[in-house]
């Protein structure tokens, strides 16, 4: 299983982080305003209830002034109403802001994903990625909506219960209240081991969701290699460590609430104690004494809520650092300030500003790394012309993709340049080059959905005759019609109600209905078998006519009408020529060539 390596934060609790994703609320902020005015009512409104407590023992009970009960009565019924309806606007209110929050923070992450460079993807897991944009960010809308009504509600509500018992009688109110400094204390210890646990918690969560990925998607070659014992090693080993974690989280967490609720007893004692002596002493009322009581009850209900929020925000807070960490990830290869006001970026593009591409592609003295220790590419140099069909050969690791890659503007240069129609290509937006760009990978992926809506993905608003010509030109029209419902069969996820042929075929139209100026066929008829490889290669010559076009390629046979063969070697160009002049040389490519005829032509004698 894949070794994800989860990025280290900050060891304290960041402010700064939060505000970043309160942020997400402000196209929300009269719905946040409302709910704050309600969350605020509502804590009044409840410390306001042991006021009418006191009234009634000392003003009905002590002086006997029964006159008073039925406004009392009207009073206190109208309290509850308000109360009520108080309750249910804040659930109304909260549950659509946990809705749109969760809402725009998964767009933008999308939209991050979507914008973010190949070179990101290159070391992140699936599973990963679907962490963040699934469990994290739930998480973040519950505690933002649901958490923010319980601070404004709790600290709302000690605050008038502060000033309350004040008004009431201070000494004792200050008595009452002199646990809070020793509560201070602890919440600052324990949210420090409760957010250590549960960044622990969030991390192999992450490695658990890409395992499970991973065991799905490669289940077929778990059977063949018979990994299912080791794999339920690897993965048990991963959740005991996150079994681990989350008990000592909820320890710390199920050890904090009985300290706040111990402290909270101490200080009703206090109140219970003192305020009695007051009374005996005729220093304060009876119904001040209950009310104080009360209060001091009421005033560690919300310490208790708060405190429960409080672990809430810890775990919630190793989620929104890793949210954000993708959210704020900035793409490697990025359009500059100039092009994009010229030339649009990747969902606003101006394309009427656009050049037409017509295939004239430069290296110039292009050194390139994945790695600064391990360059594949140094000073190399390219000239390829409009139309011109260009095949890469070499072993594996020799450079060939990244040549391609760098020509696609995947990745970019390190240093020198790429010229595209004698124009270096960071002067023009990626996607002015990538929408003229023709790609079909030897496993082509395939979209859930119609044959028909698959082809359409190379151009949104191809008509559907346009989709049938697409799929004519290479060959794909014919088996498709086979299909019970043509164009309208479904291709299953992945494409998996299809063979590999199939699927490359789809890919095939998919890429030509774009109309692609550059076409990249990256071992594109390595994994199908020979009669399909013979359609396609039909299909490859009407494709490619006046196209700029790289190959790369395992199977030479297929690349022996090429205009230019290009044997790459450790970056460096060895042998250049078509392919007659290359068998002349009798070099690199001589050898490649002859060996793998001789293999191919021993199987097909074997086969008769």
């Amino acid at each position: 299983m894949m070794k994800l390596q989860e990025q280290d934060y900050n060891e304290r609790f960041d402010f700064k982080l939060w505000w970043e994703i309160f942020k997400f609320t402000y196209p929300m902020k009269k719905s946040v305003a409302l709910l704050i005015i309600s969350m605020v009512l509502v804590a009044v409104i409840e410390a306001a209830f042991p006021l009418m407590t006191l009234y009634a023992i000392d003003e009905f009970i002590y002086k006997g002034k029964i006159s008073e009960v039925p406004k009392f009565i009207l009073l206190y019924a109208a309290m509850v109403v308000m109360l009520s309806s108080n309750i249910w606007f804040f659930i109304s209110i909260a549950g659509k802001i946990e809705t749109n929050l969760t809402y725009d923070i998964r767009k933008k992450g999308f939209k991050r994903l979507q914008e973010l460079s190949l070179s990101y993807y290159d070391n992140k897991a699936v599973g990963w990625l679907m962490a963040r944009m699934t469990s994290d960010i739930t998480r973040l809308g519950e505690i933002i909506s649901w958490g923010m009504v319980d601070i404004f509600w709790g600290f709302t509500k000690m605050a008038a219960i502060i000033v309350v018992m004040l008004f009431l009688d201070w000494k004792l109110a200050l008595i009452s209240l002199s646990v809070i400094p020793i509560l201070i204390f602890t919440s600052l210890y324990f949210q420090k081991k409760i957010l250590k646990e549960y960044r622990s918690v969030r991390k192999i969560n992450s490695r658990i969701t890409g395992a499970f990925n991973e065991g799905i998607t490669g289940a077929k070659t778990t059977k063949v290699l018979v990994r299912e014992e080791k794999n339920l090693e690897e993965f048990t080993d991963i959740t005991k460590g996150m079994r681990a974690a989350s008990i000592r989280a909820a320890i710390f967490s199920s050890l904090f609430l009985p300290i706040v609720l111990t402290f909270g007893s101490i200080g009703t004692a206090l109140a219970l104690w003192f305020g009695g002596i007051e009374v005996a002493r005729m220093g304060i009322t009876y119904g001040t004494l209950v009310a104080f009581i009360s209060y001091t009850i009421q005033f560690f209900e919300p310490i208790r809520e708060l405190a429960r929020v409080f672990a809430e925000i810890q775990s919630a807070h190793a989620s929104a650092e890793r949210v954000m960490s993708m959210i704020n990830t900035e793409p490697e290869i990025k359009d500059s300030a100039l092009v994009i006001k010229q030339y649009g970026d990747s969902f606003t593009p101006v394309k009427e500003n656009w050049d037409t591409i017509k295939g004239d592609i430069v290296f110039e003295n292009v050194s390139f790394s994945y790695n600064p220790e391990e360059p594949i590419l140094e000073n190399f140099n390219l000239e390829v012309k409009a139309g011109e069909t260009i095949a890469l050969v070499g072993e594996t690791g020799s450079g060939k993709s990244t040549i391609v890659n760098l020509a696609c503007r995947f990745y970019e240069p390190t240093k020198g340049k790429i010229f595209v129609d004698k124009v270096d290509y960071r002067e023009r937006s990626q996607l002015w080059l990538q929408s003229n760009l023709g790609y079909v990978l030897q496993s082509p992926h395939l979209f859930s959905g119609t044959i028909k809506e698959n082809i359409r993905y190379g151009r949104l608003d191809a008509s559907e005759m346009e989709i049938i010509r697409a799929a004519k030109l290479v060959n794909a029209h014919d088996f498709i019609m086979k299909l019970e419902k043509g164009y309208d069969s479904q291709v299953g996820e992945g494409g998996g109600l299809l063979s590999s042929g199939e699927k490359q075929l789809i890919s095939f139209a998919r890429a030509v209905l774009a109309n692609p100026k550059i076409f990249v066929l990256d071992e594109a008829t390595s994994s199908i078998d020979t009669e399909t490889e013979q359609m396609i290669q039909k299909a490859i010559s009407k494709i490619l006519k006046g196209r700029t076009s790289f190959i790369i390629a395992h199977r030479l046979s297929t690349i022996r009408s090429a205009d230019r063969i290009l044997v790459i070697k450790k970056g460096e160009i060895i042998e250049s020529g078509n392919h007659q002049q290359l068998i002349k040389m009798r070099g690199y490519y001589y050898r490649l060539y002859t060996n793998q005829f001789i293999e191919e032509e021993g199987k097909r004698l074997l086969e008769i």
